[in-house]
């Protein structure tokens, strides 16, 4: 590599002023090109190589909860470590997960995901810190604070919201200024300002009419200007070109890099290298002001500095400790855990006169971790967990049941599909495109596909074809490896059909939607059907498979039979339950899926205590079987150590501590349900059935119990600018040693403009001996107190405040009153 002059090596002597020297130098030499490889990113490096300048890359990856890499430690999920209430503990993660990436020379992550769960039909609630402002800025906070201290480079995002009506993924959002400030911004906000995050993930989705890439009053107004951010905002991947192929406000790619940089975003992040053509010309031909391109290469050039990359031999090696993650991961897991129910019975934790147990269900010998995460260095499941903490002193064994879904078809593979040319017989289908969409007209592409499951998304099938506007056929032939009856059909969106032997037997053409389609069909093994499929796509965001049902053998009756067999010859049920989500994966029911609940009412029937082990990253509804078993547990994705905590807890070695930081509504009709809700015009209920929650946030329960006594408030009236104490006791009256997680929450009784029922303003953990008492305190500050006015100006109003300390947001045990003059 070649060396730079003096002025440009001055990184071992660094100030802002030698920064700000450096990165001058270097635009000076830098020519338009050199300077959008700064600006663009994509498979794992910010940067392209400039062997010219010497110029470094930086190496990024992401680390929700642990380095998805191999070789690095996995934590629990990102909702448990807000389920954990514990800023310390999380401070300590993300220390364990930073040092993992500085020793794999990873200098930047696209994490922590600060938007909020306030719709959990949303597919990445498992990714957020939960429902509440507050707790999501304290949790990001300490997340982000230990990486840039680190010195490793945080990127929160998706800024902002990222999620719309109906809990839909980067659906458009409307919501006004007030509702961004007190709600959606104190995240992002905090982790800037106090937490020093040197860069900014934008969001998929619009916002008031713009696309959050390229959002000129969210990126400059907002963030830049207002924030005072200095880092530099990067788009979610492939979100930059969204502003043409699916938001519809540039007329092309080159359009939408333009807009982009113009309205404050920094870099294009794309997932492919090839990419880099498509946005590069607005950058090199003078149509962005070069002012404006210089000050976003100058934001990426400042931070390759302050992090050290331009010396000639950075460090990679990094102080770390496998042994001490993963005991971290497990206490992590442990004060994660979340016990839901545990009737009158108390059949947790186990008694040792369970010595039969069976554990049903895949999510108990799964290990599942979570979104966004690598494969873990030792992952314990459930069940492996179980039998190391029981195994001595009992027998455990294991039923599959019934998973998370009825595998009602299989896609069909490419090597029953072919296609004749010149009399001889080839895999794959012949497949002709057209830029239209009713098949009229030449093709403009012809080829060979030899298997028909495609999601294109945001691209075309080929370079040559609308990615919005197009339509296909595809014809060969299609041989069954069995005889019988069965089903064949499409699985995908928009129109489309199927002809087998001639014969139409699906006809979608005129209807949009997704989901699959079957029809039956009468197959001979080995014997060659003629096959024509023809799709249309009038509007973006193809997907389309083709199916069967040939060799899919639905299992579950026979599975659920043999669960329930060994469950009436057993001391104790447990039964491991999970649900599907994540990125694309958005819920509209909430219940279990597959035929779960059907396994646990089933298993409820036997007369044998039960504990159902919830895993996943969001809430469930239960309303079906919650009052037909004696406990439930949420274990979340609690990182490769869950197996072992889960044990613990249910042994009663370790009592659980866990709360929830999302609302659990009762039925999906509820949603969206958050505790911060204003106050309601009216009623809140329903005529068939209540608006309230079915588990509140802050909601968890212990083996022991808590009471709160002798509450004082040191001051009953205050100025705007002082603080008040207000203590209390705190006593373990129950026969095991445990931690409460003591909430403070504060109402403002009157006010200018409607305010939250209530507020989530602090927390602490307390652990307590059986017996034991302590005094626990809360300093009030003026923050606590302070509203966004009519003006949206931040100001404390005089008046009464309730100040309410409790187990949850439903669950208050002290309520004082004080009085700001």
């Amino acid at each position: 590599m070649q060396k730079l002059p003096l002025i440009l090596r001055l990184t071992a002597l660094y100030t802002p002023l030698t920064a700000q020297l450096t990165v001058e130098a270097l635009l000076a030499r830098m020519s338009p090109e050199e300077k959008f490889r700064q600006l663009f990113m994509a498979e794992g490096k910010l940067g392209m190589e400039d062997a010219r300048l010497g110029i470094p890359t930086i190496a990024y990856d992401e680390a929700l909860h642990g380095l998805a890499r191999r070789g690095a430690t996995v934590f629990p999920q990102a909702i448990a470590l807000a389920a954990t209430f514990d800023t310390s503990l999380m401070k300590r993660v993300a220390h364990a997960i930073a040092a993992e990436c500085r020793q794999q020379g990873v200098r930047m992550v696209l994490s922590p995901v600060l938007n909020l769960a306030t719709d959990v039909r949303w597919g990445r609630t498992e990714e957020t810190y939960g429902e509440d402002p507050f707790l999501a800025a304290q949790m990001g906070l300490q997340f982000v604070k230990t990486f840039e201290s680190m010195g490793v480079v945080t990127c929160p995002k998706h800024f902002a919201v990222n999620h719309g009506e109906g809990g839909r993924d980067s659906y458009p959002i409307h919501h006004n200024e007030r509702l961004l400030e007190e709600i959606y911004f104190p995240p992002f906000k905090t982790a800037i300002r106090e937490g020093g995050a040197r860069s900014v993930m934008t969001a998929y989705n619009s916002l008031d009419g713009r696309p959050c890439s390229a959002n000129h009053w969210l990126l400059n107004e907002k963030l830049k200007r207002e924030w005072g951010f200095k880092g530099f905002a990067i788009s979610d991947a492939g979100a930059t070109g969204g502003a043409n192929v699916l938001h519809f406000t540039a007329r092309d790619y080159e359009d939408a890099g333009r807009q982009s940089i113009e309205n404050g975003q920094d870099v294009i992040l794309q997932s492919s290298i090839g990419h880099f053509d498509l946005f590069k010309k607005p950058y090199l031909d003078g149509s962005i002001d070069p002012a404006v391109i210089d000050s976003a290469v100058a934001r990426v050039l400042r931070i390759k500095f302050e992090l050290g990359l331009f010396d000639e031999q950075p460090a990679t090696d990094f102080e770390e400790n496998p042994a001490l993650h993963r005991e971290i991961a497990k206490e992590a897991a442990l004060k994660s855990i979340v016990l839901l129910k545990n009737d009158d019975k108390k059949i947790l934790p186990l008694s040792p006169e369970y010595r039969r147990i069976v554990v049903i269900g895949p999510d108990a010998v799964e290990a599942r971790l979570g979104g966004y995460s690598g494969p873990g260095i030792h992952p314990v499941s459930i069940l492996d967990g179980l039998k190391a903490e029981l195994g001595e002193g009992a027998q455990v064994n294991f039923a599959e049941g019934c998973g998370r879904s009825l595998q009602e078809w299989t896609f069909v593979e490419g090597k029953y599909l072919f296609h004749e040319t010149r009399g001889k017989t080839e895999k794959g289908l012949q497949a002709a495109y057209f830029n239209n969409i009713d098949l009229s007209g030449e093709p403009v592409l012809e080829r060979i596909d030899e298997e028909i499951r495609f999601q294109w998304t945001l691209f075309s099938p080929d370079p040559s074809i609308h990615y919005d506007f197009f339509s296909a056929r595809w014809t060969g032939q299609i041989v069954s490896p069995v005889s019988g009856d069965y089903h064949i059909g499409i699985d995908g969106n928009e129109g489309y059909r199927l002809y087998l032997d001639g014969k139409l037997l699906i006809d979608t053409w005129d209807r949009q939607g997704y989901g699959a389609q079957l029809a039956g069909f009468q197959f001979i093994k080995n014997r060659p059907y003629d096959l024509r499929i023809e799709y249309r796509e009038p509007s973006g965001n193809a997907w389309f498979r083709l199916i069967w049902d040939v060799g899919v053998e639905d299992s579950s009756e026979r599975k659920i039979r043999e669960a329930v067999r060994l469950a009436r010859k057993s001391d104790v049920l447990i039964a491991v339950a999970g649900i599907e989500e994540g990125e694309f994966r958005d819920r509209s029911i909430l219940s279990l899926p597959g035929k779960q609940e059907e396994l646990i009412l089933r298993l409820a029937a036997t007369g044998k205590p039960l504990v159902v082990v919830l895993v996943g990253g969001s809430a469930i509804v239960m309303s079906e079987w919650l009052d037909q078993v004696n406990a439930v547990v949420d274990v979340w994705y609690p990182g490769e150590a869950g197996g072992e905590a889960l044990a613990e807890i249910l042994s009663g070695r370790q009592n659980p501590s866990g709360r929830l930081p999302i609302t659990f509504p009762m039925r999906e009709g509820q949603l969206p349900l958050v505790y911060n809700h204003k106050p309601t015009g009216r009623g809140d209920d329903y005529v068939d059935g209540s608006g309230q929650p079915l588990f509140p946030f802050g909601y968890g329960l212990s083996y022991t119990r808590f009471e709160y006594s002798n509450a004082v408030l040191d001051k009953s009236q205050i100025a705007k600018t002082d603080t008040a104490s207000l203590s209390f006791t705190l006593q373990n009256t129950g026969p095991y040693d445990g931690e409460e997680v003591v909430q403070l929450y504060i109402t403002d009784e009157l006010a200018s403009v409607v305010r939250p029922v209530k507020e989530l303003k602090g927390f602490q953990r307390v652990f307590l001996k059986a017996g034991e008492e302590k005094t626990v305190s809360f300093v009030i500050t003026p923050g606590m107190l302070t509203m966004l006015n009519e003006a949206l100006e931040p100001v404390v109003e005089p008046g009464f405040f309730r100040v309410m300390v409790g187990g949850s947001s439903k669950d208050v045990r002290v309520r004082e009153r004080v009085e700001v003059r």
